[in-house]
């Protein structure tokens, strides 16, 4: 398994412009929360009153590997996760309408996010290359939070030596 620092990097090497960074603090957490609320349905069992779902089985596998990633790092995506989940379980009892369009809205508008973001880049998606994108995607806008916060210095230092410091394209290549 790749480190910590080795996904991190592969995935920052499509992410350098800051502008695209801060099109992904608000992207990749609405398609995370919109495929938790569409994965909180169907509900198989309520095992001391926690509904057992397809995103409690897929936060559980994602948060496991997080936590091998970087237990710092996984913890915080766990509250994250968790948050999600009970969001998730909020819309998945409303009217069908209104689960699918929070989930349906949030994830379009969140890939939006995204690909205005990769304008900026001028370059494609990480998980075009790699599908593992998908999941590093949001444990990098954890860390590049937590860079901005002045923590995990070491981790940023080690990205940064092998892929460089972010920056502002001054020209924007389609």
């Amino acid at each position: 398994m790749k480190s910590f620092v080795d996904q991190l990097s592969k995935y920052a090497s499509y992410h350098r412009d800051r502008r695209n960074i801060a099109t992904h603090f608000v992207g990749i957490p609405m398609i995370v929360v919109a495929v938790v609320i569409l994965l909180s349905h169907p509900t198989f069992a309520v095992i001391g009153g926690v509904a057992i779902t397809p995103a409690l089985l897929v936060m559980v596998l994602t948060s496991a590997y997080y936590l091998r990633l970087d237990v710092r790092f996984g913890i915080a995506m766990i509250a994250f996760l968790v948050g999600c989940l009970g969001f998730g379980q909020l819309m998945a009892v409303e009217a069908t309408n209104t689960w699918l369009a929070w989930g349906i809205g949030m994830f379009v508008v969140g890939w939006i996010f995204q690909f205005v973001g990769h304008f900026y880049e001028g370059k494609k998606p990480a998980f075009v290359d790699d599908i593992m994108g998908l999941i590093i995607g949001p444990i990098f806008v954890a860390a590049e939070a937590a860079f901005l916060m002045g923590l995990r210095k070491e981790v940023q230092a080690a990205v940064e030596s092998r892929v460089g410091p972010t920056i502002i394209r001054k020209s924007v290549s389609a």
